[in-house]
This record gives structure tokens, sequence and C-alpha cells, in this order.
């Protein structure tokens, strides 16, 4: 049966049971302030002012010290919402400290108003800070609060400095009279929007916490919601009563809970660099996360490159201890070396795919080691030579038995050295540096043995075009090289342009002269028109003595075959008109030099391989071919004769004298036919 599918993901403070046991948290405070504000009974009053004093002064220590931490750290990662949430903590510090400086008998006798109000008034400042660090600051405007982070900061203690000479002073101002007997209507009303900042901060962190789980972010929204839940206790205004002292523990639970969060991912992380970074915004997240490909890949070039010591001197730069940057260390090492498997992997399947066929040994060679030494370093190649295989001064002997075991190397001075053979003989040595994995001595052998076949591949190929390239043309022996059952007996009909030409006069020339003379007429000639062929697209499947036969269009599919044969035909003649000069001092007395004569036709055609199993040659049969023949037997030496349907598809501009409608031997009908002079 198939699986089912997996659960999706889910951050851990949004797993159903953890997400379930972080809210009954933060419910149960609101329910004991409930039942408390519920029974008079139960929530009586109790006044200690020395504990208030130090537990006030204590908590707005953690709170300077939090604030100073993640200040810094928006510093260094210049990030505009670690400097709003440093504000939150140093703002609630500071009216924090304020209030327990207003403590009845410790600068005052009674206390004052602004001890009663104070700390509403702070926690407000803050909610307004910690809504801002929630939203999705774009580049501009986290470089503006950055720009004005001085402005903030002076304002902030400004409007401190002033609350607390206003609270502490006697007689200054309402702020420093005595507590008011009965609750302040307004201060519950205005606390409702420090409350909603709150409530959209803590959402907003949660919606970056799914979208990036961090136990950081997790403690942030945690502590916002208990500072919204301290400002709901203090509303009640119920001086020194169990619910007064609540919303103090609720202040003292919601900053410790960060710290203790810090505290704890410092201990896993063993150094504070980047105990916030999980808070930072999007954009300081892609800048760390870059910073570390960088430095990672920094670390990876200096291990590949031997450099000791890599990886500590990146530690000083991301405050690394000594346990990370030995990990580190150890991952860089781990990295460097996947790579450069992964590169020797590649090479080996680029000199696999540079076997190509017509593909010249030397180039080969070349070809491949530029591209392998990009991953093996200063590998090198030693090819048999006189009897010797040797690289440079070092001269190396495979015996029978270490060359039938091809994947074991001669190891000299930090260097492999591995067999090259062809054919099960030794054709040479490859020679590859020392590697630092388990893998680079098998991933050589496997080299070795990739260049052994793509030595034998081309000489391989070399040999065939050398048997091929002279008894046929190139597109046939290309075509058969590439899919040998092309050379199996059968055919198709196809429209092709057929071209026949021969020597006028070479019987009389040959009854005059030695077998060596025509030898050497015919070479000449035939020197001089296979190329004028071959240049323009056309295959000759037939010699016959003087006589040959070219294929346009065939094999190989040409879009212009008549023009480009009748090209080819005009190139002919300028280079048999070129050897007939340039061997004139040949010429026997009385003998004229034979002059070729050129038949081009074009029309359909049976084309394939015809013979027998046992001998078998690539030709065409039919009337185009034929008629061919005969154009070329009625045309005067030196000439171009083409029939009327070569004419049609050389479309206007060629210049030809007509011939007009000839009886030719084996047909029937009329066929117009004539002579080709130029074409444009």
């Amino acid at each position: 049966m198939p699986s089912a599918d997996p659960a999706p993901y889910l951050p851990p403070a949004t797993q159903p049971v953890r997400g379930a046991v972080w809210a009954i948290h933060l419910v149960l405070p609101m329910l004991g302030l409930w039942l408390l504000l519920a029974n008079d009974s139960v929530n009586i009053p109790w006044q200690h002012n020395p504990s208030h004093f130090w537990l006030i002064v204590a908590v707005a220590g953690i709170n300077v010290a939090l604030g100073l931490m993640i200040s810094e750290a928006s510093r260094r990662r210049r990030d505009a919402r670690l400097f709003l949430v440093s504000m939150v903590f140093l703002s609630s510090a500071g009216f924090f400290f304020m209030h327990g400086l207003a403590t009845p008998m410790i600068i005052l006798h009674t206390g004052s108003l602004g001890f009663d109000i104070g700390q509403q008034v702070g926690l407000s400042a803050a909610a307004v800070f910690a809504f801002a660090s929630a939203l999705p600051l774009g580049e501009q405007a986290a470089a503006r609060v950055l720009g004005a982070q001085q402005v903030i900061r002076a304002a902030l203690v400004g409007f401190m400095v002033v609350w607390g000479v206003a609270s502490l002073v006697p007689g200054l101002t309402a702020l420093s009279e005595p507590p008011s007997l009965t609750p302040v209507p307004w201060l519950a009303w205005g606390s409702i929007p420090g409350l909603l900042l709150y409530a959209a901060a803590s959402v907003m962190m949660f919606l970056i916490h799914r979208r990036r789980p961090s136990a950081m972010l997790i403690s942030l929204i945690t502590a916002y919601a208990l500072l919204a839940e301290s400002m709901v206790a203090g509303m009640s205004q119920l001086n020194w009563h169990l619910s007064w002292w609540e919303w103090h523990l609720l202040l003292t639970l919601a900053f410790v809970f960060v710290a203790y969060s810090a505290y704890l991912q410092f201990r896993r992380e063993g150094s504070s660099a980047g105990l916030f970074d999980s808070v930072t915004l999007a954009a300081t997240v892609r800048r760390i996360t870059q910073d570390y490909d960088r430095a990672l890949e920094e670390l990876v070039e200096a291990v590949r490159r031997g450099e000791p010591l890599a990886a500590t001197r990146l530690s000083g730069k991301f405050r690394l201890n000594e346990s990370q940057t030995a990990v580190l260390d150890r991952a860089g090492a781990a990295l460097a070396n996947e790579r450069e498997l992964s590169a020797r992997l590649a090479a080996l399947v680029d000199v696999s795919a540079r076997t190509k066929v017509g593909l010249p040994e030397d180039e080969l060679l070349a070809s491949s080691l530029e591209r392998v030494r990009q991953a093996y370093g200063d590998v090198k190649i030693g090819l048999v030579a006189d009897g010797r295989t040797q690289v440079g001064s070092r001269e190396y002997a495979f015996t029978g038995d270490l060359l039938a075991r091809a994947g074991e190397p001669i190891r000299r001075d930090h260097l492999l050295a591995f067999p090259l053979t062809v054919k099960g003989r030794l054709a040479g040595v490859l020679e590859v540096p020392v590697g630092r994995t388990g893998q680079d001595e098998a991933l050589a052998a496997t080299l070795a043995g990739q260049l052994s076949l793509s030595l034998e591949n081309a000489r391989l190929y070399r040999e065939l075009h050398t048997l091929f390239h002279q008894y046929m043309s190139p597109d046939v022996a290309h075509a058969l090289l590439a899919d040998p059952a092309q050379a199996a007996l059968g055919g198709e009909l196809r429209e092709l342009t057929a071209l026949f030409a021969d020597l006028k006069g070479f019987t009389t020339f040959s009854e005059k002269v030695t077998p060596g003379e025509i030898v050497e007429m015919l070479n000449r000639y035939h020197t001089a028109a296979v190329p004028c062929i071959l240049d323009n697209g056309g295959t000759i499947v037939q010699f016959v003595g003087d006589a040959l036969l070219a294929l346009f269009n065939a094999p190989a599919a040409q879009a212009d075959h008549a023009r480009a044969a009748c090209r080819a035909a005009l190139a002919m003649q300028q280079a048999a008109a070129e050897v007939a000069e340039e061997m004139a001092w040949k010429r026997v007395d009385d003998v004229p030099w034979p002059t070729f004569r050129v038949g081009v036709n074009t029309g359909p055609a049976l084309v394939g391989n015809i013979g027998s199993p046992e001998l078998r040659g690539f030709n065409a049969m039919g009337d185009c071919v034929n008629v061919a023949a005969r154009l070329e037997g009625i045309a005067e030496p030196g000439t171009v004769v083409i029939g009327e349907t070569t004419l049609k598809q050389l479309g206007e501009g060629a210049t030809v004298s007509p011939l007009g409608r000839l009886s030719l031997k084996g047909k029937e009908e009329l066929v117009a036919a004539y002579v080709l002079t130029s074409l444009p």
C-alpha cells in the first residue's frame, strides 16, 4: 500500500502539543490575576520596600545587559530590527529603575505619583519600539532608522531624565506628589494602545518565526506577551496588593525568559556572535548568509591549497571558540575534498566526451590534458618512443604483471604513474600527483583507463580514416563510422544530381606512352578534380579508368544540389586546364593531352548499398544517371553539358548554349541538352 503523505513541518512552538503548553503558560498569569481581583480576601496587601527595590534593580540590570548586548549585535550586523528590540529593553529598564528609585523610604518618604504610573508609561513607550521592531522594514526604512538611532536614544534618555526629575523632586510637578489613594481613571484607558501594540508585535514576530523558526524569536514573542499581561495587571492600581506584585513578577519573567534563552544559545554555540541573528531583518539574514558563504569558500580554497590554520584565521572574524574552529576546519576539509572529487568526476566525463570520430591523437591528448589538469593538478603523459616510456627524465618500466593490473600504479616522488595501453600493449604512461583523499588513487586509475580508451579510439579512427577516405567519399565514410548499419544492402528512391566525367583522348594517349606515365597523368587529373567535387558537397562513388561518377544530394542531403554539381563541373574544367598547362612539357610527340568532358543531369534515382554480403558499394541507378553518362559522351573536350531538368533548377543567371533536342542511346524520347559556360 502506498504510504500516507508526510505531515507538514511545523516549527516547535507551532506544533499542536507544544503550542498548547506555551499558550497555557501565558493564560495562567491572567487566570491568577482574575482570581486575585475577584477575591478581596485573597488579594491581600503586602508592603516590603527593600524587596521591591532590589527586585526592581536586579530586573533593570538584566534589561540593561540585554539591551546593550542586542544593541552591540545591531551595530555589528547593521540591522535596524535589532536596534529597535534593544530599545524595548533599554526603555523598560530605564522606567523600571526609576520606578524602583521611587520606592518609599529609598529617596522619597512616601513615594510619588510618578511611582504609580511611571512603569505603565515606560511599558507603553517600549510597546512602540516592540511594534516597530516586528515590522517588515525595507532597505530604505531600515537605513533611516539606523541613521536616526542616536537621535532616538537621546530622545528616550531625555524623556526618562525629565520624568525622573519630575517624579522625584518634591513640589516640582504633580508627579512628585504622594501617590493617589484612588485609581487614576485615565491610566487604565491610556494603557490600551500599548496592549494593542504588544499584541500586534507578538503576532508579526510569530509570522517571522514560522518562516525561519528560532528559539530566540519564541523568547521574544513570549516576552512581548508577558509585557502586555503586566500592563493589564498594572491597570488595577492596587498598590502593594498581591495583584500588584504579580505584574512585577510578569515583568521579571519576561526579561529573565529572554536572558535565559540567550544563555542557552550561548551554551550551545560557545559564542555570543550570532545570538540574535535569527531576529534580524530578511536583508540582514541574506547578508549574513552571503558572508558565511564567502568565508566558507575562502576556507575551502585555503584547505585545497594546503594552507595551515585556515579556519583559525576566520575564527576572529566570526568570533568562534576553539571547538567551533575545529569543527569548521573539519567541515572545510570535507567540503574541499567533496568538491575536488566532483571536479575530478566531471573531468572524467569531459575526457570521455572528447573521444570523437576524426579527432587527431595529438589534439585529443592536448585538450584532455588541459581539462584534466584543472581537476587533478600537474598531470603529464609520456607516449612510448623508441621502446622507452618516460616523462621528462623519469623512465618507467611496466612489467607484464603490473601491466595486467593497470589499476596499480608505480609510486615515485609524490607521483602516481599508470600505464596507458592500446589493444593490451603499453602505449604510454600517465603521471598524476598524489591526492589527499582515499578516492584519488581509484579516480586516477579510472582516468588512465579512460585515456587509454581515448588513445586507442583515436588511433583506430586514424586507421579507419586512412582506409576509408582513400577509397570512398568522406560523407560515406563518416556515415558508416557513425552508423555501421548503413552498410546494409538496400536503397531508396531520391532526387539527385549525377556528374559524369572522363578524359577525351585517353585511349590514344595510353597507347603511345608508358604505364607509368598513364598513372601519373590520371593521378594529376584526379588530384585536381576530386577536391572540386568534395568542396561542393559531392560524393564520388566510382573511378573507372579515366572516368568518375559523383552524386550530389546523396548520401548527404543538399538543398541546392543541381547548382553545387554545376559549380563542381566548371571548377573541374578550370583545374584540368591548369594541370594540362603545367604538364605541357610532358607531352609525347603527336599525342594530344587528354581533356575532361563532363555531363550533369538531375532526376530521381535509386541510391544505396548495392552488391553482395561479401562485397558491396554505395552507388546510384536510374534514368537520371544514365542520361548524365550520355550527356558526358556527347560533350566536347573541356566543356560541361547539362540536362534540361538541371537547367531549370539553376534558375536565372546561368550562361548556357542550347544543343537542341538530342537522340541519346537507350532513350526513345529526345533529350534537351545545353553547354554550361558560367554561373553567377
